[in-house]
């Protein structure tokens, strides 16, 4: 018996210039790996196995061979069995890129902006892609997933598919280094960073624990073969209810939301919560992360924060931890994490409960704390009322904007940041804040510069007249005449205005944490708890 894990398969890109990790099971005494030469024999423990190759430069296509024999040549009874041979075709050596995350990182290429024409004739060959199957519980229905699941090339019958922000990130980068790329996609609409990490990262950290706490009350008080019941009725409901919304949105005048809700009945989306729940704490991190690992990589993409806007102010700890635990797990405490910041957004009829800004300057933090990180700022690309915003082509091209500057070495930190705050000078009742990446000056695309508040001492903020004096920005109220905090672009939803020479936009920030700014009211029954 060999057997290995889904994601080798024929048209795999594995990892240039590092050791390549080849692991699965045996129950053979020898299993020996071979690739361009390089012949490796595993190590095997109860049944394991996992070998090493030496890095190889990029190139191809090669040949990826595992064998499994028995060490002394025979079986008990003087009969040899057969070598077990695996072979695996077209393996290139490039860039892997794992590109996780939830629905802005899953929305599929054929759905982004041109994204449909862009398919039509798309046939790339240094492109490639490994969809982790996406199913939310360890058992038959995931191993078939895996048993049908390979590596797919760049061609209109498979890239449609494809997350855009990982199809274009992975386009640019091929043509900026010359290399095969290799992008595995691992993500899921819809969840939460907690999804994604093992539970001893949610029950040691007290500050996140509450995630996994809430989970364990609803399963304690749960009869498991009901929930089974529920979740199948559910799926069944759901699915059906799914097809009503796209054809009323497909015929009505003027579709909205609540017409669909009132056409199609209730909207049971996400389900019961339980064991068979896609979204519970740490299972896709057992049905897909625990799949891959430890794939050799480059890197991670990440693109997630929506779903834990519900506890805004723990974010950190949460985004944190989930780097932490995805590194072990790859065992390279080095290994780059690259994230979008959440853009604008805004649902229509909904008050703005200023939450998205916390988890903006959590995902900020996180780039400024966390080595080997990298952000790509796009809060100019949000769409009111659209939370999943259609031009991916800029996301993931600001995203390998920071891997040629973070990883590679190939562009210069001014060259793929626009300004970010990083002090402030009082002057009489005026606050001077200043930016990095500055030097070439910020400018406004409007006649009046907006988004600017200022505070005092007693915290209440208002807004602030804002002019821009080289590479950096004054800002007043005559409401304040001590000013002592300032904030920009402290808003789930504004138009973006200001940006840097390049083009990129001016980064959203509060000059102080201790400013009392909390998130207001309540959303799908949560309260926003206040920050401590």
């Amino acid at each position: 018996m060999l057997q290995l894990p889904a994601i080798f398969s024929d048209h795999m890109v594995l990892q240039r210039g590092k050791n390549i990790a080849v692991w699965g099971k045996t129950d053979r005494a020898v299993v020996t790996v071979s690739l361009e030469g390089q012949i490796v024999e595993a190590v095997i423990e109860d049944g394991n196995f996992e070998a090493l190759l030496p890095p190889l430069g990029a190139g191809g296509p090669y040949q990826l061979t595992i064998t499994a024999a028995d060490g002394s040549g025979a079986s008990a009874g003087g009969t040899e069995k057969p070598v077990e041979e695996m072979v695996f075709q077209d393996v290139m050596m490039g860039e892997v890129w794992l590109a996780g995350g939830q629905s802005n990182m899953e929305l599929e290429l054929q759905n982004s902006k041109d994204g449909a024409e862009v398919v039509k004739n798309v046939q790339n060959d240094r492109l490639r892609y490994y969809y982790t199957p996406k199913i939310p519980c360890v058992g038959d229905a995931l191993y078939e997933a895996e048993a049908e699941s390979a590596w797919e090339l760049c061609l209109p019958e498979t890239a449609g598919r494809w997350s855009a922000v990982g199809y274009y990130f992975a386009k640019k980068l091929a043509e900026d280094l010359n290399v095969t790329v290799g992008i595995i996609g691992c993500n899921w609409g819809g969840t939460s960073a907690s999804c994604w990490v093992g539970r001893e990262t949610l029950e040691n950290d007290r500050v996140i624990s509450n995630y996994i706490e809430d989970y364990d009350r609803i399963v304690a008080e749960q009869d498991p073969e009901e929930h089974i019941r529920a979740r199948e009725a559910y799926v069944v409901y759901q699915k059906a209810f799914e097809k009503r919304v796209e054809h009323y949105y497909a015929t009505a005048e003027n579709p909205t939301w609540e017409g669909a809700l009132e056409q199609c009945g209730e909207n049971q989306y996400p389900g019961p919560m339980g064991p068979r729940s896609e979204f519970r704490p740490c299972g896709l991190y057992e049905t897909m992360i625990q799949r891959i690992t430890p794939y050799t990589l480059a890197g991670f993409l990440y693109y997630q924060g929506e779903e834990d806007d519900h506890r805004p102010y723990t974010y950190y700890e949460l985004l944190s931890g989930l780097i932490r635990q995805w590194r072990k797990d790859w065992r390279d405490e080095t290994l780059p994490f690259l994230l979008v910041q959440l853009p604008m957004f805004q649902s229509e009829g909904e008050p703005d409960y200023q939450n998205w800004p916390f988890v903006r300057e959590a995902q900020m933090r996180v780039f400024q704390t966390v080595k080997n990180t990298g952000i790509a700022v796009i809060l100019d690309q949000g769409e009111f009322a659209n939370i999943h915003p259609v031009r991916k082509d800029l996301v993931g091209e600001r995203l390998e904007d920071q891997a040629l500057c973070q990883v590679y070495g190939k562009k210069e930190d001014s060259e793929v940041f626009g300004p970010i705050y990083r002090s402030y000078r009082i002057c009489q009742n005026q606050m001077i804040l200043s930016f990095d990446y500055a030097n070439q000056g910020i400018h406004s695309t409007a006649d009046q510069i907006t988004g600017f508040e200022i505070a005092g001492p007693d915290r209440k903020y208002y807004p602030a007249d804002a002019q821009i004096q080289g590479e950096e920005i004054v800002i007043s109220s005559p409401e304040v005449s001590q000013p002592m905090y300032a904030r920009y672009c402290w808003t789930n939803y504004r138009e973006v205005t200001l940006f840097g020479a390049n083009q990129m936009p001016v980064a959203p920030f509060r000059t102080s944490r201790s400013d009392g700014a909390v998130a207001t009211g309540s959303r799908n029954g949560w309260e926003f708890a206040e920050e401590s």
